[in-house]
């Protein structure tokens, strides 16, 4: 009975989550032209703008090993990202 209404909550994960990392996404994009430019004007990338990204590439991942029931741990916004990214430091 457990898998069953986990498997339901995966509708509802879906969902919410797949709004959050859809807008996320495109703030990511514009982040991602805004780091290209800032690049090429200044030789060097923004490094507080590429760990945004990868903090949504996790998030992404994270996402889609839950969906696909590969994994039990549910995305962002059901736990913090403090604790999804415990693992990940800062360069």
């Amino acid at each position: 009975m457990a898998e069953r209404s986990e498997a339901l909550m995966r509708i509802v994960v879906g969902i919410v989550s797949g709004i959050i990392l859809g807008v996320w996404k495109m703030i990511i994009q514009v982040f991602t032209i805004v780091n290209f430019i800032i690049t090429l004007f200044t030789g060097k990338r923004n490094k507080d703008l590429a760990l945004f990204c990868e903090i949504w590439n996790t998030q992404v991942y994270i996402f889609f090993r839950y969906m696909t029931f590969v994994n039990n741990k549910r995305p962002f916004p059901f736990v913090s990202l403090k604790k999804s990214m415990s693992k990940f430091e800062r360069n």
